[in-house]
């Protein structure tokens, strides 16, 4: 279930699929919004840098080199190793943390240069352009 879980979530940050609230950033233009996201992205850095270190540590602490099976912790009834399932947390939260650098870096430069469209980060969109976007591939497969 982890991978279900936390596989896919810096592509959903990278497509701008993830939830957030709006309410406040939403009404700001230009740089006063850039400035904004900067802010709210290196928290969420921050929050990410530690979610990963503490998720590594937990997988440590399930993890044996000594065991024949790597492991000090398994499932109780057939003993499948955790380890595998642990490590999936930090590994993905670690894309993500990648994914948050690569957006802080675009809303510097959009920022700095006061930028429309900047590069690298999820754009809001209105529900209707976000509507048309997201049935644009059921359109092209009817054809």
């Amino acid at each position: 279930m982890a991978i279900f879980a936390f596989a896919g979530i810096a592509y959903c940050q990278r497509e701008g699929g993830h939830i957030r609230m709006d309410v406040v950033v939403g009404r700001f233009r230009g740089r006063v919004k850039w400035a904004a996201e900067l802010v709210a992205t290196i928290a969420l850095v921050i929050i990410v840098s530690v979610l990963i270190y503490g998720s590594y540590h937990h997988f440590l602490r399930s993890f044996d080199f000594q065991s024949p099976l790597w492991s000090r912790d398994s499932s109780i009834d057939i003993s499948i190793p955790l380890w595998p399932a642990k490590l999936v947390v930090p590994v993905a939260l670690t894309l993500l943390w990648i994914r948050l650098i690569i957006q802080l870096v675009g809303f510097a430069r959009a920022l700095r240069a006061g930028s429309t469209r900047p590069v690298a980060v999820p754009l809001d969109l209105a529900p209707s352009d976000q509507s048309i976007t997201e049935m644009a591939p059921l359109a092209r497969r009817d054809e």
